[in-house]
């Protein structure tokens, strides 16, 4: 989406019943064939592992008797989410079909989108035309869209999106104000501020359970303790976080000193720039840097989605120039700098562009993540 250009985007999510349940494994199978050219032992690996399975149901002391299971993939496992998308392969087909919709697929989550110009609002149709025949599908392989669970948010320049809702025709009773796409709640102007409140909400509701365990568990314990259900947090979908305003940030940074007072055992009121020091922890907004170096390093060497890759382009200047051989990448013209100025394909060349050559020329990914760190350290601190 590109609101320098004025453009709106209608982001759809699709919710589907019970699709783990549902899998058919002669069809799974057939598919792992023809489609991915799973073969010989491989393939009978495949249905040795989706074969004879049963199941039963127990409460109390009673349990029901053992029935065979013909359907479904084990949830829970490393296998069934990629065995579910495998199964989808023909419905990835029938929406690379349509043109004008972009879409991805995580498991049973499938988002829909579809960008355009306010006067080509018409364009509204191709989507229905797109959900229509996606139910199509999923009623030929035994699998159900929850119309419950399915919804739509505009993102749009905020004078277009009641021209939009209303062009949404069927489809305007599934627009909603935000929706939680993958644990990340998104607002039409993509400010993120009421994801924030939830994250600070349940960084500090954790804390405070970890402060009760404090004085019985070691630091090293602690630390672990504090990392799998804080900073976890906080640096889950993180990149996204370009958009956040200053306020945003410095809420986010509030939870991390919060958290370094806590393992350091300091007073809530001591200053938390040395304790992240002592700690060689880096800061919310450099962690946001981090991860956006590592998404760009992992683009520009083929290890990336190619939906990232195709956004970065090398900078090749017109005539002879010492930046010739620098590794540098083309920073876009931007006109709005809460909007467009924030987007990946503009952030992402900027920060990279900031790296010193001797970084940026680093081969090996590990060896990158630890020179990056060393450098965003230095310069958050000093």
């Amino acid at each position: 989406m590109n609101y320098d250009a004025g453009e709106c985007t209608v982001l759809m999510l699709l919710d589907l019943t019970s699709a783990f349940d549902t899998v058919d494994h002669l069809i799974l199978l057939d598919r792992l064939n023809h489609w991915v050219g799973v073969s010989g032992t491989a393939l009978e690996w495949f249905k040795s592992y989706l074969s004879n399975r049963s199941f039963f149901v127990a409460t109390s002391k009673f349990r029901s008797a053992v029935s065979s299971l013909a359907y479904g993939v084990p949830q829970g496992s490393v296998l069934g989410p990629l065995l579910f998308l495998l199964y989808l392969l023909p419905l990835l087909q029938l929406l690379s079909s349509f043109s004008d919709i972009s879409y991805h697929c995580y498991a049973d989550d499938i988002q829909l989108y579809i960008s355009f110009r306010p006067p080509d609002v018409s364009k509204l149709q191709i989507l229905q035309s797109c959900l229509d025949s996606v139910r199509d599908w999923l009623a030929g392989n035994y699998l159900q869209l929850n119309a419950d669970k399915s919804e739509i948010i505009v993102f749009a320049p905020e004078k277009f999106v009641p021209h939009v809702v209303k062009n949404l025709g069927p489809l305007a009773s599934y627009s909603k104000s935000s929706i939680r796409n993958l644990g990340v709640t998104f607002d039409p102007a993509l400010t993120l501020d009421t994801h924030v409140k939830s994250l600070v909400r349940s960084c500090f509701y954790h804390l405070r359970n970890i402060a009760k365990l404090s004085p019985i568990v070691s630091r090293s314990e602690l630390e672990m303790i504090i990392h799998a259900f804080v900073s976890s947090r906080l640096d889950y979908c993180n990149s996204l976080f370009t958009c956040l305003s200053n306020a945003s940030l410095e809420r986010l940074q509030g939870v991390q000193n919060v958290a370094a007072r806590l393992l350091t055992k300091h007073h809530k009121h001591s200053h938390a720039t040395p304790l992240l020091i002592q700690l060689h922890w880096l800061p919310v907004k450099f962690r946001v840097q981090f991860k956006i170096i590592i998404m760009t390093y992992r683009a520009l060497h083929s290890v990336a989605p190619t939906y990232l890759s195709d956004l970065l382009l090398s900078y090749h200047p017109s005539r002879s120039l010492r930046s010739c051989d620098q590794g540098l990448l083309v920073v876009p013209y931007t006109r709005l700098k809460t909007k467009g100025h924030r987007a990946f394909v503009s952030v992402a060349p900027r920060l990279w562009n900031s790296l010193p050559l001797s970084l940026r020329s680093v081969d090996s990914v590990m060896s990158f993540k630890k020179q990056l760190k060393t450098y965003l350290f230095k310069l958050a601190f000093g």
